[in-house]
């Protein structure tokens, strides 16, 4: 954030509500038809690994993660990741990502997942989901199914089904 002074900081409860209404004017109401939607239905996104993004008071962006496990795996699910459209391109999206993949790896998670733009998200260590590793609820474009790896193979041997870590159940 070059003219911008940007605070990432984690999200508090009471985030909800404005980050509910940033959703909604980023993705519209269609974001509940998505594969990822299906996971977060039964599973609450941790709140010391999902952030917020704020130019003075004014929330700008979010960031969130959850507790999935693919196959047998514990791993986390980013996203949603939103920012303010008025302050795209200015690094507040980066700015989170990095924030949040930091705290992950420093809290001792080996895996994260995602569904996104490869191009985008390639630029803090997301690969492609090699084909057949692992599905998802309900449709997905399996070409947009990204992994980062925080700890070294941490990939390695693992596959299945996507679902929601049951022990972080509602």
């Amino acid at each position: 954030m070059n003219d911008l002074s940007l605070t990432i900081a984690p999200e508090d409860p009471k985030d909800a509500q404005a980050i509910e209404r940033l959703l909604e004017r980023t993705f519209g109401p269609g974001r509940f038809v998505l594969s990822a939607y299906r996971l977060r239905e039964h599973v609450d996104h941790l709140l010391d690994l999902s952030f917020t993004a704020r130019i003075g008071t004014l929330l700008v962006g979010s960031v969130r993660q959850l507790p999935i496990c693919v196959g047998d795996t514990k791993a986390l699910l980013l996203g949603p990741l939103t920012v303010e459209p008025p302050f795209r391109g200015r690094g507040v999206g980066r700015a989170l990502l990095e924030r949040a993949l930091k705290e992950a790896k420093a809290k001792g998670h080996g895996l994260v997942l995602l569904v996104g733009d490869e191009p985008y998200y390639s630029q803090v260590g997301f690969r492609k989901v090699p084909k057949g590793r692992a599905t998802m609820p309900g449709p997905v474009d399996y070409d947009r199914l990204l992994v980062a790896e925080l700890a070294d193979n941490a990939f390695e041997g693992v596959s299945g089904a996507i679902r929601p870590d049951w022990d972080f159940a509602k």
